[in-house]
């Protein structure tokens, strides 16, 4: 849904599928893009500020967030970017000059940074959309969709050479998601209530945006062509940033773009999270290579994994279809972790996986007896601690 300042010419061009396929076909394998999402709010009432323009227009001016800052429909929401890097490592050094710039601008303007995949009383009707051409559009295309999509996640991006093999990588891909939704999932509180899910975030995107969620398999890139072919001509697209779904193939980068998790309130856990989603997508274009990739999981398999994630997250189960058996989420993130270990040696890439997740943290908090409000308060502090630790200043 990201706008970056392009024409609608530039649009349109993202839509030349034979382009595209010439840009996955000339991509580099494993290179890596950070996309994090913030929440402006107000440091004392903690309520959200529609102030996106005012900060965009203050990262203008910073020769880094100029290109790293981004909007993302609503005007209390940016996201910053690392920009594609060549590996791993490198997206993390570049993350983190960018965060420390971007919290030391919004914190100059007497505004904090909030990372939770809702926002836990803010009211909807209250959101305002972006005043630009790109943003009016989707406001007038989806109307009451845009307008209940206060949410905010984690986008990583992986270069994939070969089209055939970036879909074969989405298509494989669906079945990790429910995983690491549950690992990742930080959004247990809505409308000033415990929703009793713990990403009730993925309710408000997943359930309600169109082409969006997890797509069915496409097989290769003939056939996703084809059905992108078929949207455009029906008028259902006009740009490839219409296609919301969970996991896709990136028309601008060449890359497949993972969008399943919540936004993590921890800077060090978003970290983590990032890598084990870059050594999943990797790892499947590594068996993909040897021939290895399974077929791709049915899609009411996947459906229901889904929902027990958005559920209960990492407190519950997911179904393993090939034993035909309840496993804990635990226990099959742990498998995920294993799976990938050969790309994780190749990148050279380390997974710490948390005692508890966001979700958890703030369900155990309540269930102690702190407030909705405190538990808020508590994690917007813990984003600026450990987003931008103490002694960390921007060059």
């Amino acid at each position: 849904m990201e706008n970056r300042g392009r024409t609608d010419a530039e649009d349109a061009g993202h839509l030349d599928l034979e382009r595209v396929r010439q840009l996955f076909d000339a991509s580099t394998d494993f290179t890596v893009g950070l996309e994090e999402e913030f929440a402006i709010v107000d440091p004392e009432s903690l309520d959200l500020r529609h102030r996106f323009e005012d900060l965009y227009a203050a990262c203008q001016q910073d020769e880094l967030l100029a290109e790293s800052a981004a909007g993302e429909l609503i005007a209390s929401e940016i996201e910053i970017r690392s920009g594609r890097a060549d590996g791993f490592a490198r997206a993390m050094e570049l993350q983190r000059e960018h965060r420390a710039r971007l919290f030391a601008l919004a914190e100059g303007m007497g505004l904090a940074l909030a990372a939770t995949g809702t926002h836990p009383w803010a009211n909807y009707l209250d959101q305002r959309i972006i005043d630009t051409p790109h943003y009016a559009r989707l406001r007038e295309e989806l109307r009451w969709v845009a307008q209940r999509n206060n949410t905010w996640s984690l986008h990583v991006h992986v270069g994939v050479r070969g089209a055939d093999r970036a879909v074969a990588v989405c298509d494989h891909l669906r079945g990790v998601l429910p995983a690491l939704l549950a690992v990742s999932a930080n959004s247990p509180f809505l409308d000033g209530q415990d929703t009793g899910l713990h990403s009730v975030r993925t309710e408000i995107f997943t359930r309600v945006f169109p082409r969006c969620g997890i797509h069915e398999p496409f097989g290769g890139w003939a056939a996703y062509t084809d059905f992108i072919g078929l949207l455009v001509r029906t008028n259902s697209i006009v740009e490839a940033t219409q296609l919301w779904w969970s996991v896709r193939p990136h028309h601008s980068f060449g890359t497949v773009e993972l969008r399943i998790c919540d936004a993590q309130t921890r800077g060090t856990e978003s970290f983590s999270l990032a890598g084990l989603i870059a050594v999943c997508i990797a790892q499947s274009a590594l068996d993909y290579d040897d021939g290895a990739l399974p077929e791709p999981q049915l899609q009411r398999e996947i459906e229901e994994n889904l929902w027990r994630a958005i559920r209960y997250g990492m407190d519950g189960k997911l179904i393993d279809f090939t034993r035909d058996e309840e496993v804990p989420a635990s226990e099959a993130l742990e498998r995920l972790v294993e799976w990938t270990a050969p790309a994780r040696d190749g990148l050279g890439i380390e997974v710490a996986i948390p005692d508890a997740n966001g979700a958890q943290r703030a369900r155990r908090g309540l269930e102690s007896g702190s407030s909705i409000e405190d538990i808020y308060r508590e994690a917007v502090a813990e984003t600026r601690r450990t987003y931008v630790p103490e002694g960390v200043t921007s060059a």
